[in-house]
């Protein structure tokens, strides 16, 4: 159970308290959850060992990219992007790193084009497709296109997901990861330690 979008110590505290496997920290100016890497570096470090932690990048050059992981030393880079095949696997082969790649779901053909990262994103997160901003927007995706899907990879499932669907989004696709953000905030990019709470039991932490 994953808990994308932390911005301060305390949200960080209460993730881990509540039993979240990850924890997610967005670096990326337009989101309202952007964090600048000093700040993410700290985030990271409070969490410890306690959760695998995240780091959202959206596009982001190769200057930025190599910067963002040698400051915040994430466990995981979460592509949020357009980033093709061959970027993730450079970006691993020059800095060895776990990548997620979030792939916005819109019909049964995404799922075939999706099989051009096999072998190179460790996990797919399929979220909502992309609208104003590539994630955080609250919108869920059709949950009946991943039923009866032979997953080939490891996968999870985002986009507008909150405590009073997660239970079913779980029975509808199987998923074995559920990534929430805005679902458990009380305003944009406030997280609500009572909705974490609800989130985490309904998703049978």
């Amino acid at each position: 159970m994953k808990i994308c979008g932390l911005t301060t110590p305390d949200a960080v505290d209460a993730a881990i308290r509540l039993g979240a496997t990850h924890i997610g920290l967005v670096h990326y100016e337009p989101s309202q959850r952007h964090v600048d890497l000093a700040t993410a570096a700290a985030l990271r470090q409070r969490a410890g060992s306690a959760v695998k932690v995240a780091l959202l990048l959206v596009n982001a050059q190769p200057e930025l990219t190599g910067n963002a992981i040698t400051t915040v030393r994430p466990d995981i880079i979460q592509f949020h992007g357009s980033e093709t095949p061959e970027w993730i696997a450079a970006v691993k082969q020059r800095l060895p790193i776990e990548a997620w790649k979030a792939i916005g779901l819109k019909d049964a053909g995404t799922l075939d084009r999706m099989q051009k990262y096999r072998g190179i994103a460790d996990r797919i997160l399929f979220d909502a497709p992309a609208q104003a901003l590539p994630g955080g927007t609250g919108t869920r995706f059709d949950w009946s296109l991943l039923k009866n899907h032979r997953h080939t990879m490891d996968w999870g499932i985002a986009g507008g997901l909150d405590p009073s669907n997660v239970a079913a989004a779980i029975a509808a696709t199987g998923a074995p990861l559920v990534d929430v953000s805005t679902g458990v905030e009380s305003a944009p990019g406030v997280k609500d330690v009572d909705k974490m709470a609800a989130f985490l039991k309904a998703a049978g932490r």
